[in-house]
C-alpha cells in the first residue's frame, strides 16, 4: 500500500511541475515576453505554443492568495487547489501496465522493432533474416477474448531471405513519410518483395509502400560517416566536414527526426552527432556523450531535444540547439546489449532496460525520477524496446524467440 501511495505521489508531483511550467510559459508568451518565455520553455522542456486558458496563472495565484487569507473563492472549493492528496487523473501520462500479449517467433531471436510514423504498423527483424510486418490493431485484438471469427493473425506480411549463409537483421526503420521500410542485414541476402543494394559490410533491403517520388534513406554502418542515399537513384551523398570523427566511431544507431530534416547517430566512440537531413553535414557533435558506446538516440517530436543511451548505464537528454546536457536518468544497468532508451507517446516518461534485473525501468522525463519497474518476463533481458508514437503501447524483443506487446 505504501508503494502505491508513493507511486501516485510521484506522478502527482510530476503533473504539478508540468502544469506550473506551462502556466509560466503561457503567461510570459501572452504578455509579449517572448525571450523569457523561450528561455523557460527550453529549460523546462515545455512547448512554447502550449495551450493554456488566458490569464490562467493570474487566476490561480489570486485564488491561492485568497485561500491563504481565508477569503471565499467564487466558483471553486479551496480544498481542491493543488491538493497533494487528490487522486491522479486517469488521463495523466502513459504509464504502461504489466499486461502483455506474447507473439512467439518460430524462426529465431527477435533483434529489433520499429513502429510506423502513424502507429498503425510495427516491423520486427530477427536472427533468421526474416522481417515481419504487424498490424497493431490486430495485435490489440489478441488481448481480447476469443471471437467467433477465430484466431487473430496480426502478421500481414513477411519478408524472407532464401540464402542459408546470411546474418541477422540488425535494424529496421520506417522513413518519416511512412512510405518506405528499410532493413539492414549483416551479410549477403536474397531478394524478396523489395529492392536490395550493398553498402560496405552490410546489405540493405528497401521495401516500398505508398506513393513514389524522391525520398532519401540515411544508413549507418561500421564506417563512421552516415551514408545518405537517393532512394530512386541509389546515389550516395557523404558529409565533407568529418575531421572530428574518429576511425573507431562506427555507428550503432541512426534515426530521423519526425520531419526528416535532421538525423542523429549514436556511435561506438561514445559520441552523439546531429546531422542535417538535406546536406548530410554534421551540425552538432556531442563528443564524449557517454563513457562507453552510445547505443541509441532519438529526437523529441518538436526536435528540440535528443534522448541517448549508452553502455555506461546512463540515459541522457540533450538540447539540440546548444548540445547542453539537460537531464540524466540513472538506475538501469546496461553494459552488454545494444540497449535502447525511448520516450512514451506523450514524452512524459522514458523507458529503458535494466539487464541484470531483467526489468523495464520507467522514469519521469521532467524530474528524472524513477517511477516504476516492470518485470520483462523474457528469458534473459530484452535486447530491444520500442514505443508507439501515438498511443501508450510498446514492444520488447527478447532472446527467447518472442516479442511482448505492452498495453
Amino acid at each position: 500500500m505504501g508503494m502505491e501511495v508513493n507511486f501516485e505521489q510521484i506522478l502527482h508531483e510530476g503533473k504539478l511541475f508540468r502544469d506550473v511550467n506551462a502556466f509560466v510559459v503561457a503567461h510570459l508568451r501572452d504578455n509579449n515576453l517572448t525571450q523569457a518565455a523561450s528561455a523557460v520553455a527550453s529549460a523546462t522542456m515545455t512547448p512554447l505554443d502550449v495551450e493554456v486558458p488566458p490569464n490562467r496563472l493570474l487566476d490561480l495565484v489570486s485564488k491561492g492568495l485568497a485561500v491563504e487569507k481565508g477569503e471565499p473563492i467564487k466558483g471553486m472549493s479551496a480544498s481542491i487547489l493543488f491538493d497533494s492528496g487528490s487522486s491522479v487523473p486517469a488521463s495523466y501520462g502513459s504509464i504502461p501496465v504489466p499486461r502483455t500479449s506474447v507473439i512467439d517467433f518460430r524462426q529465431n531471436v527477435a533483434r529489433c522493432a520499429r513502429f510506423s510514423p502513424d502507429g498503425r504498423y510495427v516491423a520486427t527483424g530477427s536472427a533468421d533474416t526474416s522481417i515481419k510486418l504487424f498490424e497493431v490493431a490486430k495485435i490489440k485484438q489478441m488481448m481480447l477474448p476469443e471471437t467467433k471469427d477465430g484466431p487473430v493473425r496480426p502478421v500481414i506480411r513477411t519478408f524472407y531471405d532464401h540464402m542459408q549463409d546470411t546474418h541477422n537483421v540488425r535494424s529496421v526503420s520506417f522513413h518519416p513519410s511512412g512510405d518506405y521500410l528499410l532493413a539492414v542485414f549483416g551479410k549477403v541476402i536474397g531478394r524478396d518483395d523489395g529492392v536490395i543494394w550493398q553498402l560496405g559490410k552490410v546489405w540493405v533491403l528497401l521495401v516500398v509502400f505508398g506513393r513514389s517520388g524522391w525520398a532519401g534513406a540515411v544508413l549507418g554502418t561500421d564506417h563512421p560517416i552516415p551514408h545518405l542515399y537517393d532512394i530512386n537513384t541509389f546515389k550516395c551523398y557523404l558529409s565533407a566536414n568529418t575531421d572530428d570523427i574518429a576511425a573507431n566511431a562506427a555507428i550503432n544507431q541512426i534515426r530521423y527526426s519526425s520531419t526528416g530534416g535532421m538525423y542523429v547517430t549514436a556511435s561506438k566512440d561514445g559520441a552523439i552527432r546531429l546531422w542535417d537531413g538535406v546536406s548530410g553535414k554534421c551540425v552538432r557533435p556531442i563528443v564524449g556523450a557517454h563513457g562507453a558506446e552510445a547505443t541509441s538516440g532519438m529526437f523529441t517530436k518538436d526536435h528540440r531535444f535528443v534522448l541517448s543511451c549508452g553502455k555506461d548505464s546512463t540515459v541522457k537528454l540533450w538540447e539540440v540547439g546548444t548540445g547542453r546536457l539537460v537531464k540524466q536518468y540513472v538506475g538501469a544497468t546496461h553494459t552488454h546489449l545494444r540497449c535502447q532508451a525511448v520516450f512514451t507517446d506523450t514524452e512524459e516518461f522514458i523507458l529503458s532496460i535494466d539487464e541484470p534485473r531483467n526489468e523495464i525501468v520507467v522514469w519521469d522525463a521532467l524530474t528524472a525520477q524513477e517511477v516504476t519497474r516492470l518485470r520483462s518476463n523474457h528469458t534473459g533481458p530484452p535486447r530491444w524496446i520500442e514505443h508507439s508514437p501515438i498511443e501508450p503501447v510498446f514492444l520488447s524483443c527478447g532472446t527467447d524467440r518472442s516479442i511482448r506487446f505492452w498495453k
